[in-house]
């Protein structure tokens, strides 16, 4: 199966906004440091840096928003369908649930 260069690309930009804007929640806050995910988007490791964001809002009361912006991107990069063959808890998978659990307090 061949890709399209361009669509690719496009997915890319999205998912890196969907990124950028989960990101934007955490800057700021204390003791956040969001080097290592700016790094990593920089250098277009999308997903890796999809799985810093998840897990540096593990703990941290993060708005409806963050999460959805994180979900779209996992949905961009196809992450979901991935984590239904992988036996262990996934970042996705943690995204699903904080999303389903900030969705219920909104």
């Amino acid at each position: 199966m061949t890709v399209d260069r361009e669509v690719l690309q496009a997915s890319w930009n999205q998912t890196r906004g969907h990124l950028d804007t989960a990101r934007a929640h955490l800057a700021g806050l204390p003791d956040i440091d969001l080097a290592a995910t700016l790094e990593l988007l920089e250098h277009n490791e999308l997903e890796l840096a999809f799985e810093c964001l998840a897990d540096l809002g593990d703990h941290l009361d993060l708005p409806l928003s963050f999460w959805q912006h994180l979900d779209r991107a996992a949905r961009e990069m196809r992450l979901y369908s991935d984590a239904l063959h992988t036996p262990h808890l996934t970042a996705a998978d943690f995204c699903r649930r904080q999303l389903a659990a900030a969705s219920e307090e909104e």
